[in-house]
């Protein structure tokens, strides 16, 4: 396969027109097509792929936040995600409440109502019909992310951000903070519940918050999750193997997911590295005897997160046993693994594209300060093996030994890398 140039659009393996369930002529790109998954989980190839969807990242930036113009082959951070434009995404608003997504085949309810408590889902989807049609449910956390466009900005209010969602086509609203909510409390729930509890012990769920861009475990009951136990949801429809893998050892150091076309490097080396230095080891690695490899984008990432797996749980990453991923002590002495390093910046804090973003295949932890304002600092579990987070793209991990923000995110800076083609 030869190497994307920018503004290139990735080849699909193969291509199937979506004819059911897509009205209407509004079309966000000339994406169009998507590819449907057989649904296999295990090894062995499956006939059919999904696509993921880009990220609609479009801009350059340096390790400073700095917004550059994007870099040649062979030049600093080169290699980004705005470089690889891969399956843009392509939505139909169908004139009935719905949106299709003519990407990765799956129909979303175009507003998502108001606020609603995890044990009010199922109710909710069985109410819907929406179109017509009667099949609604909660998206899985896969399913959900597949909407997260990274050119938002989390800004410091309403006024200087942008949502993490396009707007042209889906019903955003941020946090009521008439009503004592932050505005970036735009959380919305997913069907995927984490395996382990995050902070003390608290029933999770994964989910998007597309006002700050980030995936998170929130508190299941309203009990764990105070006045924020109530979250939108955006239900969804259509069908059902985005999200599922197909991985194949081909025997050379690189894994193939059939589920949706994307080979990876099978190990990481074991390094922590800056995202500048992530960006030229992808680019300049070899393994299998090929050379056009890169830094994953975020999407790409994530789609091979296995949320069925934790540390807690199964004693290992959240990721398929036939990846490896090298162990690291954390802060409380334990046994964790790292997080890997994204193409994606994250347009978040008071000095934008100064982070980039990260999955966390180990716990994602924080410093939660218990009882507030006592000065007494313990490290956790805070958002779940799976979570999507951001570091800054250089400096020393020792500026922050509270993490950073309200949940204390642990700052690495040196996290590790497992490539893409």
């Amino acid at each position: 396969m030869r190497r994307l140039t920018e503004k290139t659009v990735l080849p699909l393996l193969l291509v199937m027109v979506i004819t059911s369930g897509c009205s209407g002529s509004s079309s966000d790109s000339d994406g169009g097509a998507s590819d449907i998954s057989s649904g296999s989980t295990g090894g062995g190839e499956s006939s059919m792929t999904v696509t993921i969807v880009d990220t609609g990242q479009t801009a350059c930036y340096d390790d400073s936040g700095n917004a550059i113009l994007c870099p040649s082959e062979g030049e600093a951070f080169y290699g980004q995600d705005a470089q690889y434009t891969i399956n843009p995404a392509s939505y139909i608003d169908n004139g009935d409440g719905s949106v299709s997504d003519l990407s990765t085949g799956l129909m979303w309810r175009k507003s998502p109502g108001a606020k609603v408590l995890w044990s009010e889902l199922s109710r909710g989807a069985a109410s819907l019909a929406i179109g017509g049609y009667t099949d609604w449910r909660v998206p899985t956390i896969k399913e959900l992310y597949s909407l997260i466009n990274f050119n938002g900005v989390t800004g410091t209010d309403v006024s200087n951000a942008s949502p993490y969602i396009n707007t042209t086509y889906f019903d955003f609203s941020y946090g009521d903070t008439s009503a004592g909510e932050r505005y970036i409390d735009a959380q919305y729930w997913s069907s995927t519940e984490y395996v382990s509890t995050t902070m003390n012990g608290d029933a999770t769920v994964f989910g998007v918050n597309f006002a700050d861009g980030r995936i998170k475990g929130y508190g299941r009951d309203q009990s764990d999750f105070g006045n924020r136990g109530y979250l939108f949801v955006r239900y969804v429809r259509g069908q059902t193997s985005y999200g599922v893998n197909s991985f194949a050892d081909n025997g050379d150091g690189t894994i193939t997911d059939h589920g949706t076309g994307l080979t990876f490097t099978q190990v990481d080396d074991g390094v922590g590295r800056t995202w500048q230095e992530a960006l030229a080891y992808c680019e300049s690695l070899g393994s299998g005897g090929l050379t056009d490899w890169r830094l994953p984008n975020a999407k790409e990432l994530q789609s091979i997160v296995d949320y069925t797996r934790s540390p807690d749980t199964t004693g290992s990453p959240a990721i398929d046993p036939v990846f490896g991923v090298t162990s690291i002590i954390d802060g409380n002495g334990a046994t964790n693994f790292p997080g890997f390093w994204t193409s994606a910046t994250h347009l978040d804090g008071l000095n934008p594209g100064e982070y980039a973003v990260y999955i966390a295949f180990g716990e994602a932890q924080g410093y939660m300060e218990e009882p507030p304002d006592s000065g007494n600092y313990i490290l956790m579990d805070v958002h779940g093996a799976g979570a999507q987070r951001s570091d800054p793209k250089i400096g020393d991990p020792s500026a922050y030994p509270f993490g950073h923000g309200p949940q204390g995110d642990v700052i690495t800076i040196y996290n590790h890398v497992r490539c893409v083609r």
